[in-house]
């Protein structure tokens, strides 16, 4: 019978300990909020899902390089907890921002906004844990083993998760004009997320080493292809959906003019990423190279 040895070891190292912490500010979050009763609608389901979503899967990776089963496993794990912690990140700061600007308005006085304030605070704190852990796995440089935990890694996930922010913005049709512009932006937002989060799932899967070209290159032309293509998605999507279209002076929090809006600023974010991106990917490619 196999015996199986514990790695007590990976508990006490820096990138271990933060991991305590944000199982424990993530749960501290969803369990203050479910104290408070107020996670209604679609925002607060969100909010629930991440605290959970993060708690849950800190746990695990926690389990698995406990027992050692994360060295078995047919993925490379340091780039799944690269990515997952950049995840983490990005999905703990959207809720922090989200639940309070929702569910919190006015002056806080009753016992369940003292717990919606807690949980906020919780909320917060968890992301820098998160934000420390990426900082504490991201790849020195020169060190291209996990590419996910290089800066280009790192970018993948934030693109591919704005893009997801997109998609929510615009899930709903009745809020945009179909005209060939926005179909244009919307099969320019859907490209891009589809082959990033490919790039995403065969890295993970180390599945690259197997396509029979130069796979470095072709991120650099792929970036330089998607900056392009968002650049064009920033010019036509305002033109299309602000000409002629002033603010409603009755808009409020869910009103689809801000949808609009919010989509145009997730499209300028990303591109500056993509630009980044491929930056940092000529970089690594051209630079270090010739060096």
């Amino acid at each position: 019978m196999p015996v199986v040895e514990l790695n007590f070891r990976s508990l006490i190292t820096p990138v271990g300990i933060v991991r305590f912490f944000e199982i424990f500010l993530s749960c501290t979050a969803f369990s203050l909020v479910a104290a408070s009763t107020y996670f209604q609608g679609s925002y607060g389901a969100w909010c629930m899902f991440t605290w959970c979503f993060c708690f849950v899967v800190s746990i695990l990776i926690v389990v698995l390089e406990l027992f050692g089963f994360s060295e078995k496993l047919p993925l490379s794990w340091d780039d799944f907890t690269s990515a997952f912690a950049m995840l983490a990140a990005l999905m703990i700061f959207t809720s922090s921002i989200m639940y309070p600007s929702t569910f919190i308005t006015g002056t806080c006085t009753d016992r369940n906004c003292v717990y919606q304030a807690a949980a906020t605070a919780m909320s917060c704190v968890c992301f820098v844990a998160y934000a420390i852990e990426v900082g504490l796995t991201r790849a020195r440089p020169g060190d291209i083993s996990s590419f996910l935990a290089t800066v280009p890694g790192l970018l993948k996930v934030f693109e591919a998760y704005v893009a997801c922010l997109i998609f929510s913005l615009v899930s709903d049709p009745t809020t945009y004009k179909i005209e060939p512009g926005q179909q244009w932006c919307i099969a320019v937002y859907s490209i891009c997320f589809i082959v990033t989060l490919l790039i995403i799932i065969l890295t993970i899967g180390r599945c690259l080493t197997y396509i029979p070209f130069p796979l470095e290159k072709v991120l650099v032309g792929y970036n330089a292809l998607a900056v392009l293509l968002y650049l064009t998605a920033a010019i036509i999507w305002p033109i299309f959906n602000f000409r002629g279209n002033p603010r409603p002076s009755s808009c409020g929090s869910g009103c689809s003019w801000n949808r609009l809006l919010g989509v145009t600023f997730l499209t300028f974010f990303n591109l500056i990423a993509y630009i980044v991106d491929l930056v940092y990917s000529s970089k690594m490619v051209f630079v270090t190279r010739t060096a």
